[in-house]
């Protein structure tokens, strides 16, 4: 009977031992695509909100008893926050304002990595509670990530992160936006396989009010301290993608993916 009973209980200990050395290996895998799935799904959350907008403001459709605080409609009716016209309409010239102001003193603004982390613009100040200013897109790599504004820790673990003092993703003239992502992060893929983008593959950020479409132009790796190629370019519409890369030491590069507006 003991032998029995010894018998018994190691085949227990192996079976959980088994079933936790699967674990482990799926864990990555599943991790992944379950991170990959939930950036997708807040991208399409964007577009379902934005495709539907409302009269008015926030301020004026809370007082009246229409949203809640997180802009979600009282009467349960819609499963994605309401954004609403007047609010959004604003965030676009406050948009290029912010734009127009670089053109004279991002120099002066961008001095250093902390510069980044405060937001461009307080996107709850429009009604916009989940921090996604848009989402960029690289069909090539099977990628769509939120666009969140300022590389604070709590934004770089949803999605990219728009760097602050660099143009905001709305286009045009004289404008450089510096979009950051992490690699390696443990249970997500963000910015990992950008370097398997190719000159001339398309990358798509949706915002607010347009879907912008550019093209892979160039790749380079900087160190942290060569700030020259995120700064405006006259005459230039860009987008730049950034990850961080181990060096050949215990540091890290920066691997940065240029694109130009079609």
């Amino acid at each position: 009977m003991k032998n029995k009973k010894v018998r018994v209980t190691f085949t227990i200990i192996a079976t959980v031992m088994l079933i936790a050395g699967i674990g482990l290996i799926l864990f990555p895998t599943i991790s992944n695509w379950y991170g990959k799935s939930v950036a997708k799904d807040i991208s399409n959350t964007f577009d379902q909100s934005t495709s539907n907008q409302m009269d008015g403001s926030f301020r004026e459709a809370k007082k009246k008893g229409i949203v809640d605080d997180e802009g979600y409609l009282k009467d349960g009716s819609s499963d994605y926050p309401i954004y609403f016209k007047a609010d959004i309409e604003r965030l676009k010239r406050d948009s290029i304002e912010y734009n127009e102001m670089l053109k004279t003193k991002q120099r002066e603004k961008l001095t250093d990595e902390i510069a980044y982390e405060q937001p461009s613009l307080k996107l709850s100040e429009y009604g916009i509670f989940n921090g996604v200013y848009g989402y960029v897109e690289a069909p090539a790599i099977d990628m769509k990530l939120p666009i969140y504004l300022g590389t604070g820790r709590n934004h770089m673990e949803y999605g990219s992160a728009h760097l602050t003092y660099t143009s905001l993703p709305i286009g045009g003239k004289d404008t450089n936006c510096v979009l950051a992502g992490h690699t390696g992060y443990v249970g997500r893929i963000f910015f990992d396989n950008i370097r398997n983008l190719k000159i001339g593959d398309e990358i798509k950020v949706k915002n607010y009010w347009s879907t912008l479409k550019y093209s892979v132009t160039e790749t380079k790796v900087i160190t942290p301290k060569q700030m020259d190629d995120i700064f405006l370019k006259e005459g230039k519409d860009m987008l730049i993608l950034m990850t961080c890369i181990k060096t050949d030491g215990s540091g890290f590069d920066r691997y940065l993916v240029f694109c130009e507006r079609k």
